[in-house]
C-alpha cells in the first residue's frame, strides 16, 4: 500500500492558534495528545515501523481493542501511518509521519521526566495523603 502524501500545514503555519481559546482546533490536538495510550504509542513508534503484536508487548497493560482504536485516531490525525504489507500471510505495520515524529520528540522528553520524577510524585502524595489523614 503506498503511503499517504505529507500533510501540509495549512493556515497553522502562519498562525498556530491560541491553547486557551476554547474555539482553537488546538485543543482538539491537546486531547489527543493527553491521552496516556498516546504518550506511550508514539514514543515506541520513534525507533521504527512496528506491528501491532510488538506494540501491544512493549506497551503493559494496553488492551487490543484500545491499542487499534487510539492506533486509528493517530492514523486519523496524520501522526501514525498504517501500512499493509504484500507477504504472505499479510501483516500491517505501523510508523510514525513526519507530523508524529515531530510529536514523537516532545514526549520522549515528557517520558524521561516522569521516569525521573515519579518517585518525588510518590512521595509528595503519599505526604499529602498523610497529612490529609491527620486533620479528620
Amino acid at each position: 500500500m503506498a503511503s499517504p502524501a505529507p500533510i501540509k500545514a495549512g493556515r497553522e503555519a502562519d498562525h498556530p492558534g491560541n491553547v486557551f481559546d476554547e474555539a482553537c482546533s488546538s485543543r482538539l490536538a491537546l486531547e489527543l495528545i493527553a491521552s496516556k495510550w498516546t504518550l506511550l504509542i508514539l514514543p515506541a513508534l520513534q525507533d521504527g515501523p512496528m506491528r501491532n503484536n510488538a506494540l501491544l508487548r512493549k506497551i503493559g497493560g494496553i488492551s487490543q481493542k484500545v491499542l487499534s482504536q487510539t492506533l486509528r485516531e493517530l492514523e486519523r490525525n496524520g501522526l501514525v501511518i498504517r501500512e499493509v504489507r504484500g507477504t504472505k500471510p499479510l501483516h500491517v505495520e505501523y510508523r510514525l509521519s513526519a507530523l508524529g515524529l515531530s510529536l514523537s520528540d516532545a514526549l520522549v522528553t515528557l517520558d524521561r521526566w516522569a521516569e525521573t520524577h515519579g518517585g518525588a510524585l510518590d512521595a509528595a502524595r503519599e505526604h499529602y495523603d498523610g497529612l490529609a489523614q491527620s486533620h479528620r
